[in-house]
This record gives structure tokens, sequence and C-alpha cells, in this order.
């Protein structure tokens, strides 16, 4: 007689921005169609399960955040599995499978997964499926959705093991098993997804295999100023057009006509509204609807707040922008500001040289009236808005969002609460098909939403940036719910800056640079426009206006500390260290200069480590951010080593010399090259330290291959053994990035 197999299961999720959770929420719902019983819950909510004593198979959907960090709600957790006290067979009873997010523009590629993973099997827990790491950089659904596709007959599979095998249910991974039905895995393939140089966290890494064409990315990603990032589309069990109720609309690709009834519509190039075939006469895999959870009314009540009164805490402070300087001459090159606030009025405010800082923005004003006028609501923008749950909802772990304070205006919530800026994930596109009146426009929204669309949504939308309001314009017959923006846009985040400055040097005073991020026009964007918290800022200063004097108060923005990083100067005085910032990277270094220039004031007798700083830009006379005052610290004797590559000119500058150079160094490596016998002998004969700064997708990446480059050579090694060097100065903490994708 079979034994009764349990279908009970548990999901754990750690997530910073929503893409795990809403992973993890897709699956718990999915469950039920599968038989099973999922139980849902955050990382952080241990009073919700207990790992000690689980007996179900565990599935882990985590992220990870800033420096290869765990995201806020799944910290406690790893430093609870990180104890040394805990034995080798703590977990040994835990069968688990681990679905790692992560983005390889950064260096700490899924380390959060990484790292949970390494302690699980260190504690004795046994793998039951094979584990993805999914890349935004890329595109999440790569790898997540074929791993979804697979992990309900690992599920499946796993539970009906642990009901055989009655003595000792977990003698190893399922997949070992010689009684496992083989199709109760993916085909036990291993293809490393990872880069090189993400072995040197990981040593042996099992990744997901994907073969399947229509899972190929052609197009790269485009990121956006302030890094935000894209969320995948929740998952939801896949159905064929032809099984779904949206039958009439998906399967009548090739038969398409204008409402006028001509002929059928063939567009010259595909675009975001109009596909070619194959795409358009073919039959389509679209996810899943959920049903929607949320509840909303608008009152009429008059709610014209003026103020960010959820930002108004102890940790967020209102400070005066006291003086913008802009750093750039000429149209040939981005406009890069300084901004120094004011922050005497908060004496606790105090920061460290590597620091970074919150500003918390506002969408664009334009924005949320086209946003309103769109929706249908411009006339109810100061009613009160009002969230809750349906009362039938059988969403997992449902819950309004609590970023949406209580007793706010519409004009408030789209203003402060939501990234309408957000690239809009394929499930809410998928949503919007259902409010989506023209057929053609529903077809191609289903299109854009599908697996055989994915690299159309790649090219089309996620790669351009569109936001919500410019895929809306696009499909003009798509009127959708507030509810339904509520339930898939994200909150609206702060945007982190590098403090300039030191406060040693300008106590009271909080200095930063950026850049005025454009985006150009596109399909789907017909104007370009600025970066959302950057764009705000060159408003909110007006460079090259007057200012006015006299009575007028100074603009205001609210910022907010970071939590302490390990983006330090050496505490040790004699330590050298080596700085690499092109560009705005520049900013936390001046800080470091700006200190130690103090520090070498008030101990005239301290030995100090030599510091170079190895900078890079276009121009010498349009971009070389803060010429004058690094030239001063050489001078002075602060900075021993100045090294600037311009990546357009012709001239190169070496020390205080101007020569012309066929083979001058263009980019900041180059020049780390020239420089390889003195960068390796400060790395790895005088114990120094090495700090990098600026774009996470190109700079940083090369530069760490010419670190490795430069170890092989200088110490006479392998590739890997190079790698493994520079690991190691990466865990000793003497290899620092401070990168934004």
């Amino acid at each position: 007689m079979p034994c009764e197999v349990n279908t009970r299961f548990v999901i754990l999720y750690g997530s910073q921005k929503g893409q795990a959770q809403s992973i993890a929420e897709g699956i718990a719902v999915e469950a039920e169609d599968h038989g099973l019983v999922a139980e849902l819950s955050c990382l952080n909510q241990s009073e919700k399960y207990n790992l000690e004593k689980e007996k179900a198979p565990v599935v882990f959907i985590v992220s990870t955040t800033g420096d290869g960090e765990p995201p806020d709600n799944a910290l406690q957790f790893v430093k609870g599995i990180k104890k040394k006290t805990l034995s080798t067979d703590h977990y040994k009873h835990l069968c688990y499978a681990l679905l790692a997010l992560g983005d390889t523009n950064y260096a700490n590629f899924c380390n959060c997964g990484k790292t949970i993973e390494r302690r699980l099997q260190a504690l004795g827990a046994k793998q039951f499926y094979v584990t993805g790491y999914a890349d935004d950089g890329v595109g999440l659904e790569v790898v997540v959705d074929p791993w979804l596709e697979g992990l309900w007959k690992a599920i499946k599979g796993a539970l009906s093991k642990m009901a055989s095998d009655k003595v000792d249910p977990l003698k190893g991974p399922v997949g070992d098993s010689p009684k496992q039905d083989p199709d109760s895995l993916l085909p036990d393939v291993e293809l490393n997804l990872l880069s090189l140089n993400d072995h040197q966290n990981c040593k042996s890494v099992r990744a997901l295999a994907i073969t399947d064409s229509k899972y190929a990315r052609t197009a790269s990603y485009s990121a956006s100023d302030e890094g935000t990032t894209l969320s995948d589309a929740r998952p939801a069990s896949p159905v064929l057009a032809s099984q779904s109720h949206d039958t009439a609309s998906v399967s009548t690709a090739a038969s398409d006509t204008h409402k006028d009834g001509g002929a059928p519509h063939v567009p010259l190039a595909a675009s975001l509204t109009c596909s070619l075939p194959p795409l358009s006469q073919s039959s389509l895999n679209v996810p899943a609807l959920p049903p929607p959870y949320l509840h909303v009314s608008l009152q009429d009540v008059d709610s014209r707040e003026q103020t960010v009164g959820h930002l108004n805490n102890e940790n967020v402070h209102e400070v005066p922008i006291e003086r913008a300087i802009q750093l750039t001459t000429g149209d040939l090159v981005k406009t890069s500001l300084l901004l120094e606030l004011d922050t005497s009025a908060y004496p606790t405010m105090t920061y460290l040289p590597g620091d970074s800082f919150d500003v918390f923005c506002p969408n664009r004003a334009t924005e949320v009236e086209d946003m309103l006028c769109r929706l249908g609501l411009q006339d109810k923008k100061h009613h009160q808005v009002h969230v809750s749950l349906n009362k039938d909802t059988k969403k997992k772990g449902a819950q309004v969002p609590s970023y949406i304070p209580p007793s706010i205006s519409l004009l408030y919530l789209l203003t402060w609460c939501l990234e309408i800026r957000t690239v809009p994930k394929k499930a809410f596109l998928r949503a919007l098909v259902e409010h989506t009146g023209d057929t053609v426009q529903r077809r191609r929204l289903q299109e854009l939403c599908s697996k055989q669309g994915a690299t159309e949504y790649n090219q089309y939308v996620r790669d351009p940036g569109l936001s919500i309001l410019e895929v809306l314009t696009a499909f003009p017959s798509c009127s959708p719910p507030l509810c339904l923006l509520i339930e898939h846009l994200p909150k609206l985040q702060p945007r982190p800056y590098s403090a300039a400055s030191s406060c040693l040097k300008h106590p009271g005073k909080l200095h930063f640079v950026f850049n005025v991020v454009e985006f150009s026009a596109c399909s789907g964007r017909p104007v370009g426009r600025r970066g959302l918290c950057t764009g705000w800022l060159f408003d909110l200063i007006n460079p090259g206006k007057p200012k006015c004097s006299g009575s007028h108060a100074l603009p205001k923005i609210h910022v907010s500390l970071r939590p302490k990083c390990s983006f330090r100067l050496p505490s040790d005085l004699s330590v050298p260290f080596v700085m690499v910032g092109p560009g705005t990277g520049v900013a936390p270094f001046i800080g470091f200069l700006q200190q130690r220039e103090k520090e070498r004031q008030d101990n005239p007798e301290a030995v100090f480590g030599e510091t170079w700083l190895f900078f890079g830009c276009r121009y010498r006379d349009r971009d070389y951010l803060f010429r004058e005052e690094l030239e001063g610290f050489v001078t002075s004797g602060v900075l021993d080593h100045l090294k600037v590559s311009f990546s357009r000119d012709e001239l190169e500058m070496e020390g205080n010399e101007v020569t012309t150079s066929v083979a001058r160094p263009r980019y900041v490596q180059h020049n780390l090259l020239l420089h390889r016998q003195q960068i390796t002998e400060i790395l790895l004969k005088k114990n120094g330290c090495l700090y990098v700064c600026g774009d996470a997708k190109n700079m940083a990446k090369d530069v760490n291959d010419t670190l490795i480059e430069i170890i092989k050579t200088q110490l006479q090694v392998d590739q890997l053994e190079a790698m493994k060097t520079l690991a190691g100065l990466r865990e000793e903490k003497r290899y620092l990035q401070d990168i934004w994708g």
C-alpha cells in the first residue's frame, strides 16, 4: 500500500525592494494549482516558522543588496545561522531549495543567497533542487522562469521521498535516490551562469542550465541614474493563450484588423506597439492573472497637505541647500553639480568620509498630473485615499503596503509614495491586458508579457527604461484602476549619494556631487527626460539663474544618513592606499583627502602611508572635477600620486608635465597597468588598501579585470590564483567598492 504523501511545504523570503517577495508570493499562489499547501513567511517573521523542527521541504527566495549584504528583513536570520556555536548537524533534518537574486554589475553577485546556502550545507541541510542564480543585469526571468517550472516536480519528488523513507527520510539530496522519479527534477545539468570573477566568493556554484532558446536574451540592460532595479514578473502558472479567457484577442494574431474593417495590420517595423512574424502569428504562453487583493476608495475630504509627513522622523532631516556649483563646462559632457547642505541645525548628523546618505525626492509634478489625467482622476486629486485588503482575498501574506500612510490625498500618494517611473514588470503588463479595450493593443501587451515575447519586452520596455506612464501613453485604450497601480508599483525609493566632504574641514556641512542624467527619446518615449532625482535637484537649484537675495528662503531637501559602511579610510595612518574614482566617482575621495589633510595638521609627528588617486574624465578643460583642489593636495603632500586620464583629449598628464602620446592611457585601468609594480607592492607587500568608486556596469568590472591581470603578471601566477588573491583582499576589507549600476 503506497505511503500517504504530505502536501505541505514552506516558503521563506528575504527582499529589499520587492522582487524576492513577489516571486515567493507567486509560488504560494500557484501551489494550490499543483495540489500543494504553501506556508509563506518573511525571514524576519521567526515566530511563524521553526527551521530547527521543520520536516517539510523549505524553499528560500532571497535577494542581495548593497555591497553583497542581506536584505534588511533577512539580516537577523543570516546572523543567526552564522553563529559558530551551531553544530555541523544542526539542520541535518532539513531539505531545501534556493533561488538567489542578484546583479552581475556588482561584485558580490547573489552573495546573500550564497551565504545562506553555504551555511545550510555546513549545518547538515540537504538540497532537493538545483540552486538558481538570477541576474537582474540581464533579466531575472532568464533564470527565474525555468527554475519555477521545474520547482513543482522537485517539491513533489521531495515530499514523496520523505514519505517513503520512513526510517531515514533524508539520506541525501532527493536527486541521489535511485528510486527517484527522473521527471521529478530538472535534468541534472550544470551550467555556470556566473562570470569567472564570481568564483572568488564561491568556489563551486551549481547554477541552472538553460537550453531552451525561448529564454534567450539579445538586448543589453540600460540602467537608470539612481540605480532603480527592475523587479521580475510575479511568477504564476503559465497558460497557453488558447486555454485562457483571453482566447478571442490572443488567437487573432494573424487576423487582427483595423476597427474600420480594413486589411490586416502589418507594421513595417517592430516597435513597442507593433510586432512582426513570427511573434505576431505565434500562440502565446502568458502568465495566469492573479486576482486583485486590495480595495481602494476615494473620499471627498480635502487633504491638501503640503508637507511630507511620513518623512518627518528622527532619521530624516530637512536641510537647506546652501551652495550649488556647476563643475563642468561645455555641451559635450555630462552636467556635474556639487551641492553643499547646511546640517548645522542637526548636531547629531555626523558622518565620516566614505559614508553615504539618501535624498528623498518626489515624482515629477507634470508626470503626476499626467498620471491623474490618464486615470481620469484629476478632479479627485485632493480626495483622501483609503486602502484595505479585499475581504475574500486568498493571496498569501497579503497586506496593505506599509509605505502608504493613512489619511493622505491621491496627489500625495502619487507624488511621494509610489515609484511611477519604475519599469513595469511583465506581471503588470499582464494585468493591464484586462483593462485594454482595443484588440490589437491587447494582443501586443500579451506578447510583451509572454515567454515568446521576452526579447521584445527587453528591447522595447526594459532596456530603454520605460515608465508605466509611457507605456499607458503608448496604449491609449488601456485604463487601469487605481488599485492596480498600488498593487504593482513599488515604493518610491530615496536615492543614495556619497559624501564628498569631511566634517573636520567643513563642520556642519555636507557636500555631494552628481551628474544630471539624461534619457534619450526612443520608441515609447517621444521626448527625452532627465533622471528623477538628478532632474529634480537640477530644477530646484536653477543653475545659471541669478540667485535671489534678501528674505527668500533657501530650497530644502529631506536627507537621511545611511547605515554605517566599511568604505572607510584605514584606521592606521601609516597604511598606504590607492583610490580609483573616474568622473563623479571621485566624490568620496575628496572627503578622504580632506580628512587626511586635517589629520596631518593635527598629527605633525605621525608617519602617513603614501596615497594614490587614479582619476579619469573626458576632457581636461571641461569635466576635470575638483582639479584645483586635487592639485592642491599634491602640492601640500596630502596626495602623493595623482594619475589622470582623459578619454577624449589628445593630451595626457603625467605629474605636472603635459605631453603628447600616441599610447596615452585613456581610462583609469590603463593608468593602473602603467603603475602595476607600485600597485602590487602597496597591496601585497605593504598591506595597503584599494578603493574603487563609480560605475559598476563598465568601469568597476574593467578595474577588477585589470587588477587580476596585474597580479597574474607581477606574481607570475595563473588566472585562478590571481582571482583568489584578489578575493582575499576583498575578504580582508582591503579591496573595497562603492559602485552603482
